[in-house]
């Protein structure tokens, strides 16, 4: 079977969704929740790597978010970002760029691997590199894309790091410079940060903390991980009835309670965690979902702002599985998280390829950390 071309593709994506709903019986849904994660067929793989690499070839529309400080600063959006230019802002090019080297690591043998690994060839040049790792220390960038654009700049290291390739060896060295720099600017930033950011969009501490937290350990960056811990239980370890009630807004594409219990169940012993949960989402117990319990309706794909909520759907999947998967099996909250998980995935994945770039620039990317499971521990 051969990849949809973009204009059947929404359809394409609403059979597969469909196909797969069918084969779940009621009695089944949470066992089989997991249906839509950790598998990603070489079909899905290549219509997902298209979208990318057209995403991240494309210059314009762009929204540049660097301080200009005098006339000789204003240039084209490629002579900023020699590497990160395209997907209409730098985070997202940063992470359509993860998207493509997590599908080829995970499918090496993938038709469009040449393609793929000409393209990051041409954006991961060590002058590149450097020249995106120079951006940070001029004058009035140091906060730039912090930390959503940090977090997923250091998951991209992460997924070189754990690639064993020839190729994604020399990315990975061309890329330390600018690993590097996010690093320092991290353990800076954090001791000074006194309250955490709470958020439906970019700047949310929690999102940015797992992330972080998963590269640390990975790298075996002891010190990263300590500070990440320790900051990640001062903001949040005595957080108590998360107001679930208040989600979400109308242009959230992140959960700010879903991210920052998703990131506790990093941080805290499994048992330690139980209670947490308890304490911070105490209707799960009795199977009280609140309006996690279902998907946000999205009104408008087109509105890049309203079209976020399809975002949302596919990052609240991820969190429901990654907590549930921080509980024991006979947990019964844990079948509560994947059948809400299930239906969060299915409602978000139809909006993946809609034929609008609103959307097309960054939700593959969050369906494909979703489908592969990026943010679950492996055993």
């Amino acid at each position: 079977m051969s990849p949809p071309p973009f204009s059947s593709a929404l359809h394409w994506w609403h059979s597969f969704i469909f196909t797969v709903t069918l084969s779940m019986s009621p009695l089944s849904a949470a066992d089989s929740a997991s249906s839509l994660f950790g598998s990603l067929p070489p079909e899905q793989a290549t219509a997902f790597g298209k979208l990318a690499l057209a995403g991240i070839s494309r210059e314009f529309p762009h929204k540049l978010g660097v301080v200009w400080n005098e006339t000789e600063d204003v240039k084209r959006p490629r002579s900023v970002h020699p590497a990160f230019y395209g997907s209409f802002d730098w985070h997202s090019a940063v992470h359509g760029h993860w998207l493509l080297v997590r599908l080829l690591r995970l499918n090496p043998e993938l038709p469009l691997a040449g393609e793929i690994r000409a393209k990051l060839d041409e954006h991961f040049s060590e002058a590149n590199l450097k020249a995106e790792a120079l951006i940070f220390s001029q004058k009035g960038n140091r906060s730039f894309e912090r930390m959503y654009g940090w977090a997923w700049a250091l998951s991209l290291a992460r997924e070189l790091r754990a690639f064993e390739d020839p190729d994604a060896r020399r990315w990975s060295a061309a890329f330390a410079p600018l690993e590097k720099c996010l690093v320092a600017g991290v353990k800076d930033y954090l001791p000074k940060l006194t309250y955490p950011v709470r958020t439906g969009v970019h700047p949310d501490t929690a999102f940015a903390l797992g992330q972080v937290l998963d590269y640390a350990r990975a790298v075996n960056d002891t010190a990263l991980t300590q500070l990440v811990e320790e900051r990640a239980m001062a903001f949040y370890g005595q957080d108590r009835d998360y107001p679930i009630g208040y989600e979400p807004s109308g242009e959230d594409f992140f959960s700010s309670g879903l991210n920052e219990a998703d990131l506790m169940r990093r941080v805290m012993p499994a048992a330690d965690f139980s209670t947490w949960l308890d304490g911070f989402f105490p209707g799960l117990k009795s199977g009280e979902m609140g309006n996690w319990g279902k998907p946000a309706v999205i009104s408008d794909i087109s509105d890049p702002k309203i079209g976020h909520l399809a975002g949302l759907n596919l990052s609240r999947a991820w969190t429901l599985h990654g907590i549930a998967s921080a509980l024991a099996p006979e947990d019964p909250r844990r079948a509560r998280l994947l059948v809400s998980a299930q239906s969060h995935a299915e409602a978000g994945l139809k909006y993946v390829f809609s034929g609008h770039y609103e959307g097309e620039h960054w939700l593959g990317t969050f369906a494909i950390y979703l489908l592969t499971e990026a943010g679950i521990p492996t055993p």
